[in-house]
């Protein structure tokens, strides 16, 4: 028996003009929920990058709104680390 190349297998089809044309692209929206935490919209303008320098009082703004937003998780964390702390004691006796 003689196997068939790949070419004789697959049918011929015609492209017609609308499979040529590309498909039309879709607009993306972004929509700002005010969760950021630095303000990067004049970092590019017309596709051309340009450097900023930031001043110092953005910089402390910038540090102290990530400190401001770490502080429940950590307290969360050091809540939990204590909790098993004392269940550890509790079990071996030490209480």
């Amino acid at each position: 028996m003689k196997r068939k190349s790949r070419k004789e297998e697959a049918p011929a089809t015609e492209v017609t003009a609308e499979e040529e044309t590309p498909k039309k692209k879709q607009k993306i929206v972004y929509i700002d929920d005010g969760s950021q935490i630095a303000d990067m919209s004049a970092t590019r303008r017309h596709g051309k990058t340009e450097r900023r320098r930031s001043t110092a009082r953005e910089k402390v703004k910038t540090y102290f709104s990530v400190v401001k937003r770490m502080l429940i998780p950590m307290f969360c964390t050091l809540l939990a680390f204590a909790l098993v702390l004392v269940i550890l004691l509790a079990l071996t006796g030490n209480l």
